[in-house]
C-alpha cells in the first residue's frame, strides 16, 4: 500500500508540473494574444488615419483643381506635386491595406489557434480535476491509514508496557527471596510473641494459685483457734478441710488432662510441622530443578537463534 501511495504521489507530482506547464504556456499565448490585439488596434487607427488624410487631401485636390484655372505654372506645378503625392499616398494606402488584411487573417488565424489551445486547456483542466478528486480521495485514504497506525501504534505501546510491569525471572526469583526473609522475620517476630503471651498468661495462672493458696492459708489460720475451741467446730473444720482438699484434687486432676491434651496437640502439630518441613525441602528442590532447567534451555535457544543467523 506505501509503494503504491508512493507511484501515485509521484504521478500527481509530475501532473501538477504539467498543469503549470500548461497554465504558463496558456498565460504567454494570452498575452501574445493581447499584444496582437493591441497591434491590430493601433493598425486601425492608423487606417483610420489614412482615411482622414486621404478624405483631407481629396478636399484639397478639389480644391485645387478649381483654383488651377485661376493659377499660373509655378501653381500648377506645385498642385501636380501635391497630385503625385497623392497617388503615392493612394498606393502606399493600398500596400497598408493589404498588410492590415494579412495581419488580420494572421491574427484571426492566431485567435482561432488559442481558442482550440483553450479548449484543449479546458479537456486537461477537467482531467486535471478529476485527477484532484482522486489525490483528494487518495489522500483521506492516507489519513484513515495513518489514523489507524497511530491507534495501532499506541496499542503496541500499551502493550509494551503492560510486558515491561510482568517482572523478569531474576526479579521473581529476588521477589521470592525477599518474601521468604520477610516471611522469616515476622514467623520469628510471631513466635517471640507468643511466647510472651504464654509465658504471661502461665505467670498470670500461677499468680491465680497463689492467690487463692494463700487466701486459703489465711482463711485457715483465722479460723484455727475458733475451730478447736470445741468438739463440733473441730469436726466442721476437718470436713471443710477434706471438701478443700478433695476440691483441689479434682483442680489436678482437671490440670493433669488438660496438660496431656495440650501434649497431644504438641505431638501433633509437631509432626505437621515435620511434614511441612518436607514439603519445604522438596519445594526449595523443584524450584532448583526448575531454575536448572530454565537456564538450560535459555542456553538451548540461543544457540537456536545464533545458528538461524
Amino acid at each position: 500500500k506505501l509503494g503504491a501511495t508512493q507511484q501515485h504521489r509521484r504521478k500527481i507530482t509530475s501532473l501538477n508540473k504539467q498543469i503549470l506547464q500548461k497554465t504558463k504556456l496558456l498565460d504567454q499565448l494570452q498575452a501574445k494574444s493581447s499584444d496582437l490585439h493591441e497591434e491590430c488596434a493601433e493598425s486601425k487607427k492608423k487606417l483610420t488615419e489614412i482615411f482622414g488624410l486621404r478624405e483631407k487631401l481629396d478636399s484639397e485636390l478639389a480644391a485645387l483643381e478649381t483654383v488651377e484655372s485661376q493659377a499660373d505654372s509655378s501653381i500648377l506645378q506645385n498642385l501636380r506635386a501635391l497630385v503625385s503625392m497623392n497617388e503615392n499616398l493612394k498606393s502606399q494606402e493600398q500596400e497598408f491595406r493589404s498588410h492590415c488584411r494579412e495581419e488580420m487573417a494572421r491574427l484571426q488565424q492566431n485567435i482561432e489557434s488559442l481558442k482550440t489551445e483553450t479548449d484543449d486547456n479546458s479537456e486537461e483542466k477537467e482531467r486535471n480535476e478529476i485527477i484532484d478528486q482522486q489525490y483528494k480521495i487518495e489522500k483521506e485514504k492516507l489519513q484513515k491509514i495513518r489514523l489507524l497506525l497511530a491507534r495501532r501504534n499506541r496499542e503496541i505501546a500499551i502493550l509494551n508496557r503492560k510486558i515491561d510491569e510482568v517482572p523478569s525471572r531474576a526479579e521473581l526469583t529476588q521477589y521470592q527471596k525477599r518474601f521468604i526473609e520477610l516471611y522469616g522475620q515476622v514467623s520469628a517476630t510471631h513466635k517471640e510473641t507468643k511466647q510472651f503471651f504464654t509465658l504471661y498468661n502461665t505467670l498470670d495462672d500461677k499468680k491465680i494459685y497463689l492467690e487463692k493458696e494463700v487466701n486459703l492459708l489465711n482463711s485457715i489460720h483465722d479460723n484455727f483457734q475458733q475451730a478447736m475451741a470445741s468438739s463440733g467446730t473441730r469436726e466442721q473444720f476437718l470436713r471443710q478441710m477434706e471438701q478443700i482438699v478433695e476440691g483441689i484434687k479434682q483442680n489436678r486432676m482437671k490440670m493433669e488432662k488438660k496438660k496431656q491434651e495440650n501434649k497431644m496437640r504438641r505431638d501433633q502439630l509437631n509432626d505437621e510441622y515435620l511434614e511441612l518441613l518436607e514439603k519445604q525441602r522438596l519445594y526449595f528442590k523443584t524450584v532448583k530443578e526448575f531454575k536448572e532447567e530454565c537456564r538450560k534451555n535459555e542456553m538451548l535457544l540461543s544457540k537456536m537463534k545464533a545458528r538461524a543467523l
